[in-house]
Order: structure tokens, then C-alpha cells, then sequence
């Protein structure tokens, strides 16, 4: 047995995965070997959860009823609702409310006494998380504007359902597309830390949505989400500004400032996520406001061109250009780490799925660094 230290578990083979898989240095993504471009361009979300919950992408025949399922599962109790209701009056953040609201699906699950390993009974409860998360989420907002939920649309997809629970108005075409889009881009991603936090739970055999909440509840750290809120702010701040936002970048990086946006664990060139994202935030910018497109489109091409980033392993990640494609579509800041989870717990589910298939507790060891023989002293002559 090894004792190298790898901390961060950086490097570290811990399983083996049919789900995802990331070449970092080609800037290339995949669910189950079909590029996320072709997935993006060509696929529903509803066709990529079927994809990576199934293994393959689903026919017409298969899709329909699949679909159904997830719109029949959309309604959360009110006891949900009123919970969603109080944390928003008492200024909850909303990763925590969504992460509370995860886990009392629980308390309402009907088939809560299934076999841990029943698998098939495992993944209808995941069908019934990802469905009611939007749900939820959307009911967080609205009381946080003193208004009433939105019941979810009998016709809508996942996507164009959300941002119609959001703001009582069905979205138009390009805003449902784009939406979708960016649902299917965070799907899955690899081990990462939330999908590695969701896996290790689910190696205990412990039910899907202590899982999924242990995945919440990784990803609201703000190594792991949130930069793409950070990439909106920046961006505010430099509308806000009396710089021009090319001198206002130069200024910033001069002084020392981190542009957030750029950098990832895994990619050295620019994350394939991010050239989609740029796309549809230009075609958002050509039916409105075109601004934060070219204050994205410029400052990565001032950092990368003029910088020299590129050459130093660093380009723009997927959260550069999500924050302002959210922004661009009405959707609140502090709400764009919860979508993140919205479309991720799909990816979370599968991973358990695929992990207890052949199950193993995870239970890796510590190298102690702490005193050798010490003599203990009763507590009367301490």
C-alpha cells in the first residue's frame, strides 16, 4: 500500500466511469462518447439525463414516456412550500434552501422503504428530485419577491418550465434553447468535488437524497460553485465604473486582481462548455442588450491574446460565460450556483447509480502527525 501523500486526492484513480470524461488539454467533453457540443446542439436535457441515467440516448418511443414521468413528478408538498416560504423571509441563501428543500423530498418519498439495493426503485426517486428541485428552487424566488409560486406548466420542458415558474411568463424560443443548453452543459463533469462527495455517500448505501444534499451542500463551497456569480459581479462593477472595460481590466490586473472566469482544475486550453456559452450569449446580445457580450468577448480576448494566459495553461472556464448568458436571461445572481445544481444532480444520481452497481465503501486512510506516547495525566492532577 502506498504512502504517497496526494492531497486533494489530486492525480487519484478511485473508480472507473462510463458517465463522463474530460480531455484537459484538447478542450474535450463527453457523456457517454458524444461530444457535449454534439449534445448541446442537437439534444434535450431530458434526452441527456435519459442518456446518462440509461446509457443510451433514448428514441421517440422511449423519450415520451420518460418525459411524462418527470412532469409527473413536479409538484412538491406544502409542506415544501411553506418551508421555501419561511427560509425566504428570514433571508436564507439559496443554495441552503434548495439544499434543505432536497432533503425533505425525502419525507414525502413513496417508496422510502425500498431495498437500498434496489436500484431501478433508487433511480425513480432520483427522477422524482430532479424533477421537483425546479420546482422548489422557483418557489424560493418567488417569496423572496413577496409573490406566490408559479405551479409548473403541463406542456413545458424542464428547462422552459423553470424560467416560467420564475417569472409567470413563458419564455420565448431562444431563451428556452439557451437554457437548456446551459443545463446539458453542467450535467455531468468528471469526479469532481460534489459529484465525488454524492458518490462517497452513496458507497455507505445510504438513500439517494442524503446523497444529492451531500452534493448541495459541496458545491455552495466557494471553491466549487459560484464563479460565475463572481464573473457577473465583476462585470457589473466594471458597467459601474467610469472606465472604459478594457482599461478598467488593465487596471485591475496591474494592480494584482484575479479576473474570475479563467482557470480550471483539469482544462489548459478553453473549456469546450465555454465556446457554447459565448455563442448563445452573442445570440442573446443580438435580440438585446449587447453589453455583456462585449465586455466578455474582450476582456478574454485582452487576457488571452495580450495577456499571454493561453501560453500559461489558463483560459476562459465555463463560468465566464454562464454568468452573463444567466444574467442576459433575468435570472438572479445568487440563483445561478442553485441552477448549477439543478442540472448537476442528474449527473450526481448517476454516478451513485453507477457506483453501487458494484458498490465498495470508500474509506481511504490519513497519514497521523500527531504526538507519540504521551502520558496521560487523570483529570484531578491536570
Amino acid at each position: 500500500m502506498s504512502d504517497d501523500l496526494k492531497k486533494g486526492l489530486e492525480g487519484v484513480l478511485v473508480a472507473e466511469s462510463e458517465l463522463s470524461s474530460i480531455d484537459g488539454d484538447a478542450g474535450r467533453l463527453i457523456y457517454r462518447g458524444y461530444t457535449i457540443e454534439d449534445l448541446a446542439r442537437g439534444a434535450s436535457y431530458e434526452e441527456v439525463l435519459y442518456l446518462l441515467w440509461n446509457g443510451h440516448l433514448p428514441t421517440e418511443a422511449e423519450l415520451e414516456p420518460f418525459t411524462e414521468a418527470l412532469m409527473d413528478e413536479r409538484e412538491v408538498d406544502d409542506d415544501v412550500l411553506e418551508t421555501m416560504e419561511k427560509l425566504a423571509a428570514a433571508d436564507e441563501r439559496p443554495m441552503a434552501a434548495l439544499r434543505t428543500a432536497v432533503s425533505m423530498f425525502s419525507a414525502y418519498e413513496p417508496e422510502a422503504d425500498a431495498d437500498p439495493e434496489d436500484l431501478d426503485a433508487t433511480l425513480r426517486k432520483g427522477r422524482r428530485i430532479t424533477a421537483k428541485i425546479p420546482t422548489a428552487l422557483a418557489a424560493f424566488e418567488r417569496y423572496r419577491l413577496g409573490e406566490e409560486p408559479v405551479d409548473p406548466h403541463p406542456d413545458l420542458g424542464l428547462a422552459a418550465n423553470f424560467l416560467y415558474m420564475l417569472t409567470g411568463e413563458e419564455p420565448d424560443d431562444i431563451a428556452a434553447e439557451t437554457f437548456d443548453q446551459a443545463l446539458i452543459l453542467h450535467a455531468d463533469h468528471g469526479l469532481n468535488a460534489s459529484t465525488f462527495t454524492s458518490m462517497v455517500i452513496g458507497s455507505t448505501m445510504a438513500d439517494i437524497y442524503s446523497a444529492v444534499t451531500g452534493g448541495i451542500s459541496a458545491l455552495s463551497g466557494p471553491l466549487h460553485g459560484g464563479a460565475n456569480q463572481d464573473v457577473m459581479e465583476v462585470l457589473i462593477e466594471i458597467d459601474e465604473s467610469d472606465l472604459d472595460h478594457r482599461e478598467w481590466v488593465e487596471q485591475a490586473t496591474a494592480e494584482g486582481r484575479r479576473i474570475p472566469g479563467f482557470g480550471h482544475r483539469v482544462y489548459n486550453v478553453k473549456d469546450p462548455r465555454a465556446k457554447i456559452l459565448q455563442e448563445r450569449s452573442k445570440e442573446l446580445a443580438e435580440n438585446g442588450e449587447d453589453k455583456w457580450y462585449n465586455y466578455t468577448t474582450t476582456i478574454e480576448q485582452f487576457l488571452t491574446e495580450e495577456k499571454g494566459l493561453v501560453e500559461k495553461g489558463i483560459a476562459p472556464n465555463v463560468d465566464f460565460y454562464s454568468g452573463s448568458v444567466y444574467y442576459q436571461l433575468g435570472i438572479p445572481i445568487d440563483m445561478y450556483t442553485p441552477i448549477f445544481a439543478m442540472s448537476r444532480a442528474g449527473g450526481w444520481i448517476a454516478h451513485v447509480l453507477e457506483y453501487q452497481d458494484d458498490n465498495r465503501l470508500i474509506r481511504p486512510r490519513a497519514r497521523y502527525t500527531g504526538p507519540q506516547d504521551q502520558e496521560f495525566v487523570p483529570l484531578e492532577e491536570r
